[in-house]
């Protein structure tokens, strides 16, 4: 796409894809000073606060997380959960995980399928590979491949518990389905370590207390948020704030991107 990005004629360049990709196209364009949208990585963070609803938050978070097998650059990857909860969002989400069946995409009992190439696949081994030497608890899942599987670019839909912000795994963009879990005692310090993230695509947070919800998905460097699980909204804008791009797509917003403004002065 680098001749397409700096090429003269054309007046706009709207890329998805990785935030080192979304750079290059950037450089590519800047010598022809045209418009360039981006929507590139994410790393969402997903907190649930002391009021939720635990079970219902629990089990959602690995949905959000593994979603198309954990290739969405949308996924909630960093699970924020309360101190005093710990054991039993632990307990229902290590249950969850492995109750993920790996497998043939075609099937219809299969919950997570590959990796989009065998480089993505040896991307997220060295993920779970990097968690494990780290010192992250390893809840479910794991190095190699699924069980039964012996071809494809599979690998174990994993989590793990006891991560800190030092991690790799919890400041870089996997792209495989694998969720990282921290915890809090205060509500700022849940904020802190939900903003705590160069990217800031999307985000989700969980309270029975909607007013609480609201003003906290409202600090919320990111965005795009989900509040207890809210669908996605194709009406609304999409798209990134810091690395995770700039623009947005969907709706009237999206379509406002493409067009230039023009003032005639009669």
């Amino acid at each position: 796409g680098e001749h397409l990005s700096s090429h003269p004629e054309v007046d706009m360049v709207s890329f998805t894809g990785s935030t080192s990709a979304g750079v290059r196209v950037s450089q590519a364009a800047a010598p022809s000073v045209k418009r360039v949208t981006l929507e590139l990585g994410g790393k969402s963070a997903n907190v649930i606060l002391d009021d939720a609803n635990i079970v219902r938050a629990a089990k959602s978070s690995v949905g959000a997380c593994f979603a198309n097998s954990g290739q969405t650059c949308s996924a909630l990857t960093r699970l924020i959960i309360p101190e005093n909860k710990k054991e039993e969002i632990i307990e229902i989400i290590t249950s969850r995980v492995a109750g993920f069946t790996t497998g043939d995409p075609l099937d219809e009992s299969t919950r997570c399928g590959p990796m989009a190439s065998a480089r993505q696949q040896a991307s997220v081994s060295d993920f779970i590979s990097s968690g494990i030497s780290e010192g992250a608890t390893l809840l479910s899942g794991g190095e190699g491949m699924p069980d039964g599987i012996e071809v494809g670019f599979f690998v174990k839909p994993t989590a793990f518990g006891d991560v800190t912000p030092d991690m790799k795994i919890w400041n870089e963009e996997v792209f495989g389905p694998l969720l990282t879990i921290t915890t809090y005692r205060t509500e700022e310090e849940a904020l802190a370590l939900a903003n705590d993230s160069e990217y800031g695509l999307s985000g989700g947070v969980w309270s029975e207390n909607e007013d609480r919800a609201l003003s906290f998905a409202k600090q919320m460097r990111t965005g795009q948020v989900s509040i207890n699980g809210g669908p996605f909204n194709i009406s609304a804008p999409f798209g990134g704030y810091k690395m995770s791009g700039n623009g947005r797509e969907l709706g009237i917003h999206g379509l406002q991107e493409f067009l230039e403004l023009k003032a005639i002065q009669r």
